[in-house]
C-alpha cells in the first residue's frame, strides 16, 4: 500500500521593517547631498577667485570633512558621532557628572535614594481603575509624560500550535496599530527579565500545603525539592507599559497629575483586556508598590532575597518613589556600576535583515547562565495615521530616486523599492506604521563577569539576527530607559526631529 507524504503548511514568516530614509546620491541622503553640493559650488567660487592653490587646500579640507560627516560603520555611525560621543563623555567624566551618592550621607540636600538622570525627577501616584483595581502613575514633568504599566503573564509558544502563534501576532499587531488611535498615546515597551530564582515563593507555598500526617519519606523529599530546586532555576517577568502624553495634541493645554489620573481610570480596563489576545496571559495594571519593587531590584540586585523574604513573612515591603535609587552609581563609558551589581545596556542598531520567524528572539529573551539579570525591551512609537501616510509616501519616492538615479540598479535597490512600495500599499489599506527599537541590559554581580556577559550577548544577538552595539557615553541613561517606567528618550533629546531623521 503506497502511502502519500502530504507536505504541511509552509511557517509563516515576517519581516518588511524598514528605516525611512530620504533621497540623495550614493545613499547620502538629504543631508549628506546638501553638504556635497555646496563643497563642490563653495570650490568652484574659490577656484575662480583665489587660485588654483588655495582651491586644492580648501578641497583637501572640504574632503576630510565630508568623510568625517558621511561615512559610517556597520552601526550607521560616522566618525564625527563617534568622536563627539566620546569627548561629550571626557567632559561629563571630568566635571563628575558621572558619580552619583544619594542618601543621608550623599550629595543630594533632602537625603533620599533618587534616582539618576533621566528618571530624577519623575513622579509616581497610584490611582484605581473602573474595575477597581489600583495602578501606578508615573509622571515625567520635563517631557509631561505619563506612564501606565501591565504586568503580564505570557503563555510562551512550548506547545502551541502555529495557527494559535499566528494570530497572537496578528493581535499584537492590531493592538499596536490601535494604540496610535488612543487619544494622547505616544509610546509604548514591552520589557522581559529573566532573573535567579530565590527559592522563596517555593518554600512559602510548599509549607502552606504541606500535611503534617504525610509520611516521612515524602516531606523529606518535599524539603530537599526545596533546597535544591532554586539552584539554576529563572524566574521570567514581563511587563507591557503605555506612554500617553499630557496635551491630548500639539498646542494643547497639559492635564494634571489628578485629570490624567481619572481619565486613564476609565481607559485601562479595555486595554488590559486587548492584551489578553496578543498572548501576554493575563493583564493587570501594576500597583505603585509593585513598581517601586521592580525598579528597586533593578538597581541592587541583591535586594530581591530581601523582598522576598520579608514577604514570605506576611510583611509588605514599604517602599517609595523617592527610595528605590541607587545608593551609589558610576558611569562608565562602556558601562554602569550600581549598588551591588554592573551593567552593560546594548541598544539595536539594524533589525533582522530579510525574512523571520517568530521564535527570532527566543534564545535572546531565555535566561542563560552567564547572565545574572537580563532586561530586554521593545520600544515603540506608533504613528498617526496622517504621519504614516507622509512618511511612507516620501520613502517611497527616495526609493523610487534610488533605483532610477543609475542605468543599472543594484539588486539591493530594486528590493528596496519593491518593500517601499509594499509598505506604501499596505498603509493605503489601513496598516498601521510603527518606530520600534530594542534595548537589552546584562547585569551581573561582579565586574570579572563582565567579559562572559559581553560575549553572552553577542552570542544570542547573532542568534537572533539582531545588531547590537553598546550605548557607549550613555550607559545610565540606557539603563533607565530599558526599565518599565515609561522614558521616551527622543523626547529628551535637543537635536530637532527633523535633522535626526535625515541622518
Amino acid at each position: 500500500m503506497a502511502v502519500a507524504n502530504q507536505a504541511g503548511p509552509a511557517a509563516r514568516t515576517y519581516g518588511n521593517w524598514r528605516r525611512p530614509t530620504s533621497p540623495g546620491l550614493w545613499q547620502l541622503g538629504a543631508l549628506g547631498t546638501g553638504l556635497l553640493l555646496f563643497f563642490m559650488i563653495t570650490e568652484i567660487l574659490l577656484m575662480a577667485t583665489a587660485g588654483l592653490v588655495p582651491a586644492l587646500v580648501g578641497a583637501l579640507i572640504g574632503g576630510v570633512a565630508f568623510l568625517v560627516l558621511t561615512v559610517k560603520d556597520r552601526h550607521r555611525r560616522s566618525i564625527a558621532q563617534r568622536v563627539t560621543a566620546r569627548v561629550a563623555f571626557r567632559r561629563h567624566r571630568k566635571r563628575g557628572h558621572n558619580l552619583y551618592r544619594s542618601g543621608p550621607l550623599g550629595q543630594l540636600p533632602w537625603g533620599s535614594f533618587q534616582m539618576p538622570g533621566l528618571a530624577a525627577p519623575s513622579r509616581l501616584s497610584e490611582w484605581t481603575d473602573s474595575y477597581g483595581r489600583k495602578f501606578a502613575l508615573v509622571h515625567v514633568p520635563s517631557t509631561g509624560d505619563y506612564t501606565v504599566v501591565f504586568s503580564t503573564e505570557p503563555d510562551g509558544a512550548s506547545l502551541v500550535d502555529a495557527e494559535q502563534v499566528d494570530s497572537w501576532v496578528a493581535n499584537w499587531g492590531a493592538w499596536l496599530a490601535n494604540l496610535a488611535n488612543e487619544p494622547g498615546a505616544i509610546a509604548a515597551a514591552v520589557t522581559v527579565e529573566t532573573a535567579p530564582d530565590t527559592g522563596t515563593r517555593l518554600r512559602r507555598e510548599v509549607e502552606a500545603h504541606v500535611d503534617p500526617d504525610a509520611p516521612l519519606v515524602a516531606q523529606a523529599m518535599l524539603r530537599e525539592v526545596v533546597d535544591s530546586y532554586p539552584e539554576g532555576s529563572a524566574t521570567v517577568k514581563a511587563w507591557v507599559s503605555v506612554t500617553f502624553s499630557a496635551a491630548v495634541r500639539a498646542g494643547a493645554r497639559k492635564r494634571t497629575p489628578e485629570e490624567m489620573g481619572r481619565d486613564l481610570a476609565s481607559r485601562l480596563p479595555a486595554l488590559s483586556q486587548s492584551l489578553h489576545a496578543t498572548g501576554a496571559g493575563g493583564a493587570r495594571p501594576v500597583t505603585a508598590a509593585e513598581l517601586c519593587e521592580v525598579v528597586r531590584v533593578a538597581y541592587d540586585p541583591t535586594a530581591a532575597r530581601l523582598l522576598d523574604a520579608a514577604r514570605a513573612a506576611g510583611e509588605a515591603p514599604a517602599l517609595s518613589w523617592d527610595q528605590v535609587g541607587p545608593a551609589a552609581a558610576e558611569e562608565h563609558y562602556d558601562h554602569y556600576r550600581h549598588d551591588s551589581a554592573v551593567s552593560v545596556t546594548w541598544a539595536m542598531s539594524s533589525a533582522p535583515r530579510g525574512e523571520v520567524y517568530s521564535s527570532v528572539l527566543r534564545d535572546l529573551l531565555a535566561p542563560h547562565r552567564d547572565v545574572d539579570r537580563k532586561r530586554v525591551t521593545l520600544l515603540y512609537r506608533p504613528l498617526s495615521a496622517a504621519r504614516a501616510a507622509h512618511i511612507v509616501e516620501q520613502d517611497r519616492r527616495a526609493a523610487d530616486f534610488r533605483a532610477t538615479a543609475s542605468a543599472r540598479p543594484s539588486a539591493r535597490a530594486q528590493i528596496d523599492q519593491r518593500a517601499a512600495h509594499q509598505a506604501a500599499e499596505e498603509e493605503a489599506r489601513g496598516a498601521g506604521l510603527v518606530n520600534f527599537g530594542l534595548v537589552v541590559t546584562a547585569t551581573v554581580t561582579s565586574s570579572d563577569r563582565l567579559p562572559d556577559a559581553r560575549a553572552a550577548i553577542d552570542n544570542l544577538s547573532a542568534a537572533a539576527r539582531v545588531l547590537l552595539r553598546p550605548v557607549y557615553g550613555s550607559q545610565g541613561s540606557a539603563f533607565a530607559a530599558a526599565l518599565p517606567i515609561g522614558l521616551v528618550l527622543p523626547r529628551h533629546l535637543r537635536v530637532p526631529a527633523e535633522i535626526r531623521e535625515s541622518l
